[in-house]
């Protein structure tokens, strides 16, 4: 089902690890592609994270979909992670936020 298909393989949001890589996480909060529960200390050893130049606070946050709102920060107050989408702004429960979710991974390169 489509709806499955977005929910596993397209992005919901982008975490940062210890080492200052990021990935990203499906709805289910596991890697693109992924549905079974398992820790992340599984996936230590796979290439999931990316490290991403001139990715300050201010592009992190326009990356959100509602900036400050949809961010989550360490005890240091960096961001550590983030979310493309929420339910109200989810792109398979109204096309309208299709253009807008789509331009998120391209604000990356």
């Amino acid at each position: 089902m489509l709806t499955d298909f977005f929910r596993i393989n397209m992005p919901y949001g982008m975490k940062r690890n210890d080492n200052g890589e990021w990935s990203f996480y499906n709805r289910e909060y596991m890697p693109l592609g992924w549905t079974d529960s398992i820790s992340d200390s599984q996936f230590a050893g796979l290439p999931i994270n990316a490290k991403y130049k001139n990715l300050g606070e201010g592009n992190l946050l326009k990356l959100s979909h509602s900036g400050e709102a949809s961010v989550r920060r360490d005890n240091k107050g960096e961001i550590k992670q983030l979310w493309f989408y929420d339910d109200r702004t989810n792109p398979m429960n109204n096309s309208e936020y299709w253009p807008n979710y789509f331009t998120k991974p391209a604000q990356l390169f």
